[in-house]
């Protein structure tokens, strides 16, 4: 099998994830939109990989995006997002969702480890309480400061 081969082969349906899975290996998982990749993306996503034996992305898609985040969004498509994403040697699987949150996929993936930045208190955390009621763990990371694709978009905008 060839890189680009492994690569995609870590994109799949909650389905195809549950078909892959061994229950005896702790699963982490986030979520987010992560458009334009940046370094605070990777720090934070190195981090969160390593409380678990697989470590899963649920990707929104671009549909979700923009309902969330408005008709400018997202910047790169789906594909490309989620190429990015699985192309990082500690991301063991992508998921996408359309839903506006990812509750549903939590729901059907049962992770041990819900990980979300420091941006987030664990009571405002979607999915933590299917997490905390299988006795698994809430983490949140903390985030480097002045990294977000909201300050890259603004100053590509202002050096237009």
């Amino acid at each position: 099998m060839n890189s680009l081969q492994r690569i995609k082969r870590k994109i799949v349906t909650v389905n195809e994830f549950k078909i892959q899975l061994d229950k005896r290996k702790k699963i982490a998982f986030t979520n987010g939109c992560f458009d334009l990749i940046h370094r605070g993306h990777i720090e934070y996503l190195a981090q969160a990989s390593d409380y678990g034996d697989i470590f899963v992305i649920g990707l929104n898609t671009d549909a979700s995006i923009h309902r969330l985040k408005g008709k400018s969004r997202p910047i790169t498509d789906e594909k490309s997002r989620s190429m990015v994403l699985a192309a990082l040697s500690f991301v063991d699987y992508v998921i996408f969702f359309d839903e506006d949150t990812p509750y549903s996929l939590i729901q059907q993936i049962q992770p041990d480890v819900l990980i979300k930045g420091s941006d987030y208190t664990i009571d405002t955390i979607v999915g933590a309480d299917i997490v905390k009621a299988k006795g698994g763990q809430i983490i949140t990371i903390d985030l480097i400061a002045g990294y977000s694709t909201s300050a890259i978009e603004k100053k590509i905008k202002e050096s237009s």
